[in-house]
């Protein structure tokens, strides 16, 4: 109960942003307070319940066959969710009122995390049972590679047992030989970071196959075949590029596939980015449309790294971003009447959902909000507002010319 009470405080107190609807071109601070007035919107309904033991009793769950659905998708809202919230909550508290905010936002996960994973807790969740948990498992695993101080340094002794247990235990869930490989390999990223323990056999083997597998100019494959879709930035390449950094930062990367992978990273960032049309569109190709702009996690990744490439500037990767999340976000319909996403590419479309969707599916788009873990003082969100290359290209401005990365692998 006292948790409650402090929890209600705290949500009836945190400072209002400022109006994100008047973006100031002379730099990008309205474009972040939209970014996080976006992100919190997404997440209230997820935190907020799961932090008081209520996600199963009152979250919707919208799919082909619901009830299908249910064993899974919890862990789906929670582990895509808290994986895009990650680099923003590892900037940690402050005293403006973003800080404040923050400080609301990590307090709040942290008690999600120990709620999620206390097998006594009524939101204990299923990281075993069935298939799709492994998939979810990995994204909790990517929130706390990349928040180690805030979510995973806040978290009391008896909550980090039962998360080592809770991954270790998804192990029994054989990967398909697919990009599911990445899933296996992220988990064993975060139990060797964490608790020394991780396998390095299915680090190895995922990373060797992926190796495999690239198809050139940036690209891999979904498995030995080429698929005209976003898996290389939902899944492949954020978490090729997490895994190896692991490697590397314990001195086992012996190989340097990091340096190889971020090469790649960078050429499908720069293609992303022409993705991106005039109006703040994209093709909606291939599957998992309904996963939004979470399409673009790679591009807002190697933002949030400063790798991007010499031709794409920051400020035009931060205005085309907010072009596409605005573009969706604002649709009718993207939430239903109690704030929950529901199934759509732009707006409600259920019939976008494949068979594997469901409403804790459609938090990967979270992922798309990983520059929110760079500082409001840095020049991601201090430079002027600048046109992104398609926007250029269809006004007749001059643009760079665009030219394919030599495969090193052959």
């Amino acid at each position: 109960m006292k948790f409650k009470r402090m929890l209600i405080i705290a949500l009836l107190s945190v400072p209002t942003l400022v109006n994100a609807q008047k973006i100031n071109p002379a730099n990008g601070l309205g474009e972040r307070e939209y970014f996080v007035k976006t992100l919190t919107r997404i997440a209230d309904p997820v935190l907020v319940a799961l932090s008081k033991n209520e996600l199963k009793k009152t979250m919707p769950v919208e799919a082909k066959v619901a009830k299908d659905r249910v064993y899974s998708t919890y862990l789906e809202a929670f582990g895509r969710l808290i994986a895009g919230m990650a680099p923003w909550l590892e900037l940690g508290p402050d005293e403006t009122p973003e800080g404040t905010l923050r400080k609301k936002y990590i307090d709040i996960a942290v008690q999600c995390i120990k709620n999620s994973t206390n097998p006594q807790a009524p939101d204990f969740m299923n990281f075993n049972q069935g298939r799709q948990p492994l998939v979810d498992a990995a994204f909790f695993s990517q929130a706390l590679l990349r928040a180690p101080k805030q979510l995973w340094g806040n978290l009391d002794e008896i909550t980090k047992k039962n998360v080592i247990n809770a991954l270790r235990s998804s192990r029994v869930i054989s990967p398909s030989y697919s990009n599911w490989l990445m899933f296996s390999a992220t988990i064993e990223a975060a139990l060797q970071k964490f608790d020394n323990s991780g396998d390095k056999m299915r680090i190895d083997y995922a990373l060797r196959q992926h190796l495999l597998w690239y198809k050139g100019d940036g690209a891999y494959g979904d498995g030995p075949n080429f698929h005209w879709d976003y898996y290389n930035s939902f899944v492949i390449q954020p978490m090729l590029l997490e895994v190896t950094k692991e490697l590397k930062d314990a001195n086992l990367d012996t190989k340097k596939y990091y340096e190889l992978m971020l090469e790649r990273s960078r050429r499908y960032a720069e293609v992303q980015e022409r993705l991106i049309s005039p109006e703040g569109t994209y093709p909606p190709i291939g599957r998992s449309l309904a996963y939004r702009f979470g399409a673009f996690q790679l591009l807002s990744k190697i933002a949030l790294m400063k790798e991007l490439p010499e031709h794409v500037t920051p400020q035009q990767v931060r205005s085309a971003l907010y072009a596409v999340v605005k573009r969706q976000i604002e649709m009718p319909e993207t939430f239903d009447k109690n704030g929950w996403l529901q199934i759509g590419l732009a707006g409600h479309q259920p019939e976008v959902g494949e068979n594997y969707i469901s409403t804790g599916s459609l938090y990967l788009c979270s992922e798309a909000f990983l520059v929110l873990g760079l500082p409001v003082n840095d020049s991601f969100w201090q430079l002027p507002y600048a046109d992104w290359t398609a926007k250029k290209a269809w006004k007749g401005e001059k643009i760079q010319i665009d030219h394919a990365i030599v495969d090193k692998e052959n």
